[in-house]
């Protein structure tokens, strides 16, 4: 299934987009989609079968916003450096573990919503991602067969990076990942039933029409079993939190001087295999 939430900022609706492409309410059976519902296969069976029957009023998707897929997320985990091929272009070793760090989920906008270019910055850069959605709590699992059981499904994510306030400013990655706008999620949470193998999807990225990046999940160096299960060890996963798993190559940071990092007015594009495509307008903050 393609779940979303349509509407205005703060007052979003559930909703299924159909294999014909019709936008289908679903308020009058869930209330949201979130960690909840992930959790509930009855309510997601309810879904399905609704879906099957031709059951779901359809929604006129005429000038209505996409919101983010999820609300009420818990955590947003973020796995740096996990393409061989990313590692390679900003000079690297690849890590012998999985690097984690987290963004704040107040960061997370609608994937055709607009980004902020923080005040003072010069280095913000675009990273388009897989993003994984969790549906059971995971904790201390022992495989990475078990990690990929407890996802619930699968979206794209943007992981806009100021590489200065990240890099140069002491601290932690966090300063440079955080700032507001920073997550544009969707259109779609994908149910895992639709993504048999997640580490054949293809990642692609434009900023003002130009290809920057054009990659693939096969290039992971941890991949999406592997990292649910490792970050497992260290906190515990629940239903509705999200793990970004990392950007290929192709980012302004790897490029030669002088870098062509985002301004205001900039237009990026990107997409995921079968997970929808975003569109964002950057904008001063």
């Amino acid at each position: 299934m393609k779940l979303l939430r349509v509407g205005t900022a703060g007052r979003e609706r559930p909703a299924l987009l159909d294999p014909d492409g019709t936008l289908r309410d679903l308020s009058g059976l869930v209330a949201d989609i979130d960690g909840t519902l992930l959790a509930d296969e009855d309510a997601l069976g309810r879904i399905r079968s609704a879906a099957a029957a031709g059951d779901l009023p359809a929604l006129d998707a005429t000038g209505l916003r996409t919101g983010p897929p999820l609300t009420r997320i818990g955590k947003i985990v973020c796995i740096g450096l996990n393409y061989h091929d990313h590692a390679r272009e900003t000079g690297a070793e690849p890590p012998a573990e999985p690097v984690i760090f987290l963004k704040a989920p107040d960061t997370v906008v609608g994937p055709d919503d607009t980004v902020l270019i923080p005040r003072g910055s010069v280095k913000t850069d675009w990273e388009v991602e897989l993003a994984v959605v969790i549906g059971r709590t995971a904790r201390y699992l022992e495989s990475a067969e078990e990690g990929l059981a407890h996802v619930a499904g699968y979206a794209v994510a943007h992981d806009v990076s100021e590489r200065e306030f990240q890099t140069e400013r002491g601290g932690t990655w966090d300063k440079g990942k955080n700032c507001e706008t920073f997550n544009p999620l969707g259109p779609w949470l994908v149910t895992a039933d639709e993504v048999p193998d997640p580490q054949n999807l293809s990642l692609r990225l434009w900023v003002n029409g130009e290809l920057k990046q054009d990659g693939t999940t096969a290039e992971q160096i941890f991949p999406v079993g592997e990292v649910v299960r490792y970050v497992s060890r260290f906190m515990t996963l629940y239903p509705g939190d999200v793990v970004n798993t990392g950007t290929p190559a192709g980012v302004a940071m790897g490029r030669p001087d002088p870098k062509p990092y985002l301004r205001a007015g900039d237009v990026v594009e990107l997409e995921v295999t079968g997970l929808g495509r975003q569109r964002q307008v950057l904008a001063p903050a």
